[in-house]
């Protein structure tokens, strides 16, 4: 398969990529400033086979150039893996619209840039896979990263509606959740600009940063909670049977992704149900070439 995926420079990007470039798939991979800070791991993924071109999601003009090039290595784009993305950690009260005006552009604008860049070259081969990374935060809310829920949220919504609006053209649309894992990701979560509204909380001002720092220490006793799982999950997703693909997969070794599971397994039941009664459920079923 030739595959596309954002957010190639940590975290589950680059351990995607490796995987995926291991199992003999094309791989390019989208990153911020891959001749500067980003240089090393560029050069550690293109030693795996990779190719690196530089996007910037957040950015029109990026995200058309990145997807030409990537379409003049691969030839085309057969799976696109949307999984640049940005966490953050504070009181969401915090949180000034800028802040969340910036997360959104990421998370959810970004995602659409993308998808808007690929789906086209998909529509008329009538085949195509958009494989996005999400979280069990996109399914339960957790205190303290009320705008990264948000996102999450959001992009679940939109993943929905793609999966039904494509399924006529034979794209098939998956959604992997990661639990919380111990990657770069916990590194760089942004704050709230807006700390004086912060301190207005008393005593629960300092929560956000203690949970975090906990989680971190608990999760470092927690070896199973592996961020290898989540790029196998995805790896398993790309090369499964066409039309076969689960539309979610959770990935999660410490209990939460247990409790989601019977959710989402609801929720199909559910989107079913009502698609039948409506006369639409065959939106739900990829029309793929076998």
């Amino acid at each position: 398969m030739k595959v596309l995926i954002t957010g190639a420079g940590g975290g589950f990007g680059k351990l995607i990529v490796k995987k995926l470039s291991a199992e003999g798939h094309w791989v390019v991979g989208s990153m911020r400033d891959p001749n500067g800070r980003n240089a090393s791991v560029r050069a550690e993924l293109e030693a795996q086979g990779a190719t690196i071109v530089e996007i910037d999601v957040t950015d029109d003009a990026s995200v058309a150039t990145g997807v030409d090039v990537a379409k003049e290595r691969l030839g085309q784009i057969d799976v696109l893996i949307n999984n640049a993305g940005l966490g953050v950690i504070g009181i969401q009260e915090s949180f000034t619209a800028e802040d969340l005006r910036r997360l959104f552009d990421i998370n959810v604008l970004g995602v659409q840039r993308m998808a808007r860049a690929v789906l086209p070259d998909m529509r008329a081969r009538r085949s195509g896979l958009l494989v996005q990374t999400s979280s069990l935060l996109g399914r339960v809310t957790m205190p303290f990263y009320g705008p990264y829920n948000a996102t999450k949220w959001a992009l679940e919504a939109l993943s929905e509606n793609y999966r039904t609006e494509l399924s006529g053209f034979g794209i098939e649309v998956c959604i992997v959740e990661p639990g919380g894992f111990p990657t770069t990701f916990m590194d760089n979560v942004v704050r709230p600009s807006d700390k004086a509204r912060t301190q207005g909380y008393g005593e629960m001002a300092g929560a956000p940063e203690a949970s975090l720092h906990h989680f971190g220490q608990f999760l470092a006793t927690q070896p199973q909670q592996n961020p290898q799982l989540v790029a196998d999950a995805v790896a398993a997703v790309v090369a499964g049977a066409p039309g076969k693909r689960p539309f979610r997969t959770v990935v999660d070794r410490i209990g939460m992704g247990d409790a989601i599971k019977p959710y989402n397994d609801l929720l199909a039941s559910v989107t079913a149900g009502i698609y039948g009664n409506l006369g639409m459920a065959e939106m739900l079923i990829p029309k793929v070439s076998v």
